[in-house]
């Protein structure tokens, strides 16, 4: 017969220590035992497999607890991949955001969906969080050292696709504390870098970091209009209005140039040797490169030059030389030998 206890915290006691118990059975352990409940065989398994462990004060780890571990991580990666890859598929069904926005949403999703299914997994081993308290600690030490630019060059991609300052298909110049510059398009904005990718197909992979604390010349950020100069040089005797027609001529022969705006020529400068042009001219694409259509405008010029009889100047240099009596004595030798005529030997 039961004997009823005059102690008034003696059944709160009870309970709380049933439910502790019952809390307890989670994760590996839980799932032993509905297991062990549902088949004798797979319970007699699972009791083999857990009779190999290996007891660390009060911490008990067996091969079926490593099993599950691993079990559980495999369906993590799992469902985080699928997760992911479910809502890029219908971000990619969304038209009204851009290129810009939707790799920030992608972004922002898939650190949501990672996140997620590390928590329900958390959750469905029975890890109490209170243990990784002292683990935080130290990892988030770690994370303000060692992690210190991966999370910066993080935080700098989200910003930049926020603000849509660069987007994929961007043609961007990115200069360096040494004043090295990089021209290239954008293919790529990962968590870390930036893939720019140039016209001789080198990729570089820029920190996003760098791209928010240095210079950046974006040639397509408000417009993909972009305005290129094309240096000429021609003789001081040539008829200058001839020469800037041939040049208004020979940039409208190419095909990537704009009518409009339409190409103007510009008197830059008296040289040395050389009156001085500059053809301004208009493309809409300069990922497909500028160098080439320089080119292309100064064959062009070539020809038309000598067609009209325009001269293409070269360096000239009068030389003055001073009166020195020696210099004279050897002019007056030389004069007076060729009035003599030549002498035989």
């Amino acid at each position: 017969m039961a004997v009823a206890s005059s102690d008034p915290f003696a059944a709160p006691s009870a309970a709380l220590a049933a439910a502790h118990t019952q809390d307890a059975v989670s994760g590996a352990e839980g799932i032993k035992n509905a297991m062990v409940s549902e088949s004798l065989t797979v319970g007699k398994l699972v009791n083999l497999l857990d009779s190999y462990s290996l007891d660390i004060g009060n911490t008990h780890i067996s091969l079926w607890d490593a099993i599950v571990v691993m079990l559980v991580i495999s369906g993590i990666v799992v469902f985080a991949q699928v997760g992911s890859k479910l809502a890029h598929f219908v971000l990619k069904r969304i038209t009204r955001l851009d290129a810009a926005q939707k790799l920030l949403a992608d972004k922002l999703l898939s650190i949501a969906v990672w996140s997620l299914a590390i928590l329900m997994g958390i959750d469905f081993l029975g890890i109490d969080l209170t243990a990784f308290t002292v683990f935080s600690g130290a990892f988030g030490l770690a994370i303000g050292f060692g992690l210190q630019k991966t999370f910066g060059n993080l935080i700098a991609g989200i910003i930049l696709l926020m603000d849509r300052s660069i987007k994929p298909g961007d043609v961007i110049a990115v200069s360096d504390q040494a004043g090295n510059s990089t021209f290239g398009q954008i293919r790529k904005i990962g968590i870390r870098a930036v893939s720019v990718t140039t016209r001789d197909e080198r990729e570089y992979l820029i920190p996003n970091e760098n791209l928010m604390v240095n210079q950046v010349e974006n040639w397509s950020y408000s417009s993909r209009e972009v305005r290129m100069q094309v240096p000429v040089g021609v003789s001081y005797n040539c008829d200058l209005n001839l020469a800037e027609e041939l040049m208004l001529e020979a940039a409208r022969s190419v095909d990537r140039i704009l009518d409009m705006p339409p190409p103007t020529v510009w008197l830059d400068a008296y040289g040395d040797s050389s009156v001085n042009f500059v053809i301004q001219c208009w493309i809409r694409d300069p990922e497909n490169g500028t160098g080439n259509i320089r080119s292309a405008v100064l064959k062009k010029l070539w020809w038309l030059f000598h067609e009209k009889g325009i001269e293409i100047p070269f360096p000239q240099r009068d030389i003055n030389i001073r009166n020195n009596e020696q210099f004279e004595q050897l002019i007056a030798a030389i004069g007076q030998r060729l009035a003599n005529g030549p002498q035989e030997d």
